[in-house]
């Protein structure tokens, strides 16, 4: 039950994130490794079982596991609770209830309801989840690590889209070119309006994990066709040199 264990956690089912946090300081990474942990185990939760019952178990059993984190500090004992509650306020425990609350729609196979109900999801989800690790490292201000955490989630929703169909799900309220180019601009625009001054430095590596948002959001924009041809991504070289660069003079 240590911060090991949950840094090959989010190796191994999420090496994007991995590699995004292995760039921050080593004191931010004992912070952010717990937290993207939970994320882990949270996201697959309901695609493990093709038993909704079940599905709703499992996320209960971590909804559970914030609660005694909110009560007391002290949850059941778990490769990634213990060290998660080492990193969380009961506050902050409680916005990842939000985020494991958010995750049922996952579980079954209805569209969303409306564009307020697929903004509660992402808020919830990666927003969510990026808030409190922001907040967790120093972060005060909401409101733009939410903005910033808006353009990432809808980029990786964008990329994640042929899976999500694949499955079964229902992912975007309109799949035409011209909705596909305006949902990535209003994520590019979230992010714009968030300069590294809005967020202090130390939280910086929080948001790392969407070092390739805005280059896919871009590719959207100007071709939305690569949404649905599963056609998203950054070179390897970029992505390197992306982290470089935020590993060695910080910044979002």
């Amino acid at each position: 039950m240590s911060i090991q264990a949950c840094a090959e956690l989010v190796e191994r089912a999420d090496p994007d994130r991995f590699r995004a946090t292995m760039a921050a300081p080593v004191a931010a990474r004992d912070v952010l490794f717990p937290i993207f942990a939970f994320n882990v185990e949270v996201s697959r939760a309901p695609w493990v079982t093709q038993e909704p019952m079940i599905a709703e178990m499992r996320l209960q059993w971590w909804r559970d596991a914030l609660e005694e984190i909110q009560q007391n500090g002290v949850p059941r004992k778990h490769e990634v609770t213990t060290p998660l509650a080492g990193v969380l306020s009961g506050a902050m425990a409680a916005v990842l209830d939000a985020n494991v609350a958010a995750r049922r729609w996952d579980i079954y196979k209805d569209a969303f309801e409306d564009a307020a109900h697929f903004d509660e999801y992402l808020g919830a989800t990666t927003g969510g989840l990026l808030w409190v690790a922001a907040w967790a490292l120093g972060a005060k201000d909401e409101a733009s690590v939410r903005r910033y955490a808006k353009g990432i989630a809808i980029a990786n929703w964008l990329v994640a889209v042929p899976a999500l169909e694949a499955a079964g799900r229902i992912p975007l309220l309109d799949g035409r070119a011209d909705a596909v180019r305006d949902l990535a601009k209003t994520g590019l625009d979230a992010m714009a309006s968030v300069s590294r001054d809005d967020i202090p430095a130390v939280a910086h590596p929080a948001l790392w994990s969407g070092w390739k948002a805005k280059a896919i959001l871009r590719q959207v924009i100007k071709t939305p066709a690569r949404v649905a041809d599963g056609a998203l991504g950054v070179s390897e070289f970029g992505a390197n040199l992306g982290l470089l660069r935020r590993s060695v003079l910080g910044g979002l």
